[in-house]
This record gives structure tokens, sequence and C-alpha cells, in this order.
């Protein structure tokens, strides 16, 4: 990965640099979804599961879980044991009853010395269903 910045200084034989950072990053964990979309009609029941994968050479265990705001959420992590390691099923659940939009975050604490948490947006949108004809 890399990333460039502007630096403007009051130097006058240099009033502006290109900073350039770079360096290798490497995935420790496959989560899939990456995010998770409720959407449909209200008073629809709306569920969804996802799927978290730590890589083999960052293993770790989830130790405890968190939610942002959880008024519209609901959830349930189930530890899952995988062919070669441990994978979690991370299922989610709409709870709101009146048409609108909302976002919240599940942080998944780890013991991971490299990440603390992972973490999984959640994105709903209810609409009132329409009338039949």
């Amino acid at each position: 990965m890399s990333k460039t910045a502007q630096v403007f200084t009051n130097d006058a034989r240099q009033p502006q640099l290109k900073l350039v950072i770079s360096g290798k990053v490497e995935k420790i964990v496959t989560i899939i979804p990456r995010t998770v979309n409720l959407r449909g009609f209200v008073g629809d029941t709306i569920k969804k599961s996802v799927t978290i994968i730590p890589e083999k050479k960052y293993d770790f265990k989830i130790t405890g879980t968190r939610v942002r705001h959880g008024k519209y959420i609901n959830f349930q992590l189930e530890e899952v044991k995988g062919t070669e390691r441990t994978e979690y099923a991370l299922t989610i659940e709409n709870l709101r009853t009146d048409p609108g939009r909302y976002s919240d975050i599940i942080f998944l604490e780890t013991d991971s010395e490299f990440s603390s948490d992972v973490s999984v947006r959640v994105y709903g949108n209810l609409r009132q269903r329409p009338a039949e004809e």
C-alpha cells in the first residue's frame, strides 16, 4: 500500500514537499460479506449472516462483542469449527418496526496482538409495503 501527502512549508526554497508513505499490508481476517444490508418491508423478518475467518498466520479468538448503537439490530455470534481452523458465524436481525434507514457497527473484540477488534458495518432500509390494487 502506498499513500502520498502534500506538505506546505514556510521554507522559501521548498514551499511544498511530496511525502510518500508505503508499506506491506497483510489481511488478518476474511469477512464475507464485508457489509450487511438489511433491506425489506416493515413487518418482514430480515436476517443476514456473516462469516468471519481469521487468517491462518494471524489466528485469533473473538473474546467479546459490542455494538455502537444497537437500537435497530439484534445479533448473535457463534463459533463454527471450520475444516482447518475456527470460523465464526454472525447472524444479524432487523428490529426496526417503522419505515426508514439506519446504520450501525458491530465490534468483535479479539485476542489478537495485531488488531484488538474487527468491525462489521450494518445498513438498514425499511420501506412500507406498497398497497395492493
